[in-house]
C-alpha cells in the first residue's frame, strides 16, 4: 500500500508541478509528499524530479515512470467502481441484437425482465451482421467465431443444422436416401441477410461424390419462413435444431438423411472490450449463459 501511496503522490505532485500543491490536493503537507517521493527515488534508484527552490520539473525517467503510474492508477479506480457497482441494483437501458430465433431466445429474455424489472431492455431482432461498437450495442448474441479484436465474448451453446419436411411432402415426393435425391426434390434455403449468399446444407457426400447442385425453389432471409413453407409441405428446409424440435416431436415435420449431416454451430455474446462491465451487461451475460440453453436442454427431456 505504500508503494501506492508513493505513487499517487508522484503523480500528483507531477500534475500540480510542486509539493505544497500536491499536498493541498492530498490533504497532507509538501514535507509529506517529498519524504514519499524520495523513499521513492531511492527505492527506483533513479531520480524523478529536477528539484528546485520554485519549482519541480520531470527528469526522462520520471517522465517515463509518469505515463505507467497514471495507468496503474486508472486501473486501481476502475477495479474499485467494478466492485462498488457488484452490490448495485442492475437497473438502466440495455441495448442488444438478437438473431431472428425467438423460439430460442425468448423464455430466457422473459425471465431475465421478470428477474431485473429495473433493466430496460432494447432489442434489435435482426439476422445481419451488426456493427456492435459503431452501432452502440451493449451485447449482441451471434454465430460463429469472433473476428473483432475489440469484442469480447463467451460461448452460449451449440446447435446442429437439420433437414425436415412435412409427412405430406414426403408421401407425395418420396423421401430421399441419399443426397443426390435432393436434385429431385424442392429445396427451400437460408440466405445470409450480411453477404447474400446461401446457407450451404452440411450434407457428406463422400470423396467421389459430384458436387452437389441443390434446387432453390425458394431462397428467404429468415429461417422462420422457411420453416412455415416447409411445415405447409412445399419442401425439405436446412433449419437448426432449436427450431423445429417441437414440430419434429408432434410430427408435423420429419427429420432426413440425418446420416449425411456433419454440423456444429455455437452461439455467442459479444461485447465491446472495456476495463469493467457494468452491472447490467454482467447479469444480463452470466443470466443468459445460464439460461439460454439449459431451457433447450429441459425442453429436450420433455
Amino acid at each position: 500500500m505504500e508503494s501506492l501511496n508513493g505513487i499517487a503522490f508522484f503523480v500528483q505532485a507531477a500534475e500540480a508541478r510542486s509539493f505544497s500543491g500536491a499536498g493541498r490536493s492530498l490533504g497532507v503537507s509538501s514535507s509529506a509528499v517529498g519524504k514519499s517521493i524520495s523513499r521513492l527515488e531511492e527505492r527506483l534508484g533513479v531520480r524523478l524530479f529536477h528539484r528546485s527552490t520554485r519549482s519541480i520539473t520531470l527528469t526522462a525517467e520520471g517522465t517515463l515512470f509518469l505515463e505507467r503510474c497514471r495507468r496503474i492508477l486508472s486501473e486501481v479506480e476502475a477495479a474499485e467502481l467494478e466492485l462498488s457497482e457488484t452490490q448495485q441494483m442492475p437497473s438502466g437501458r440495455l441495448r442488444i441484437s438478437l438473431p431472428l430465433v425467438g423460439p430460442l431466445v425468448m423464455p430466457a429474455l422473459t425471465a431475465f425482465m421478470l428477474r431485473y424489472p429495473a433493466v430496460e431492455l432494447d432489442v434489435d431482432f435482426s439476422d445481419r451482421m451488426v456493427d456492435v461498437i459503431e452501432e452502440g450495442f451493449d451485447v449482441v448474441m451471434r454465430t460463429g467465431e469472433p473476428t473483432d479484436s475489440r469484442l469480447m465474448s463467451r460461448p452460449l451453446g451449440s446447435y446442429r443444422l437439420q433437414l425436415v419436411a412435412s409427412p405430406d411432402y414426403l408421401k407425395r415426393h418420396g423421401v430421399p436416401e441419399l443426397p443426390a435425391e435432393l436434385s429431385h426434390h424442392a429445396c427451400l434455403h437460408h440466405r445470409f441477410p450480411s453477404t447474400g449468399r446461401l446457407e450451404p446444407w452440411p450434407l457428406t457426400c463422400g470423396p467421389d461424390a459430384e458436387e452437389l447442385k441443390l434446387p432453390t425453389t425458394m431462397v428467404c432471409n429468415t429461417s422462420a419462413a422457411l420453416l412455415d413453407v416447409a411445415t405447409a409441405g412445399l419442401g425439405i428446409a436446412c433449419l437448426p435444431d432449436f427450431m423445429v424440435r417441437q414440430a419434429v416431436a408432434t410430427g408435423e415435420l420429419l427429420r432426413v438423411l440425418d446420416k449425411y449431416i456433419d454440423h456444429q454451430g455455437t452461439f455467442r455474446l459479444l461485447w465491446p472490450s472495456s476495463k469493467y462491465l457494468s452491472p447490467k451487461i454482467r447479469v444480463f451475460i452470466d443470466f443468459m449463459v445460464g439460461t439460454l440453453f439449459a431451457e433447450m436442454e429441459s425442453q429436450k427431456e420433455r
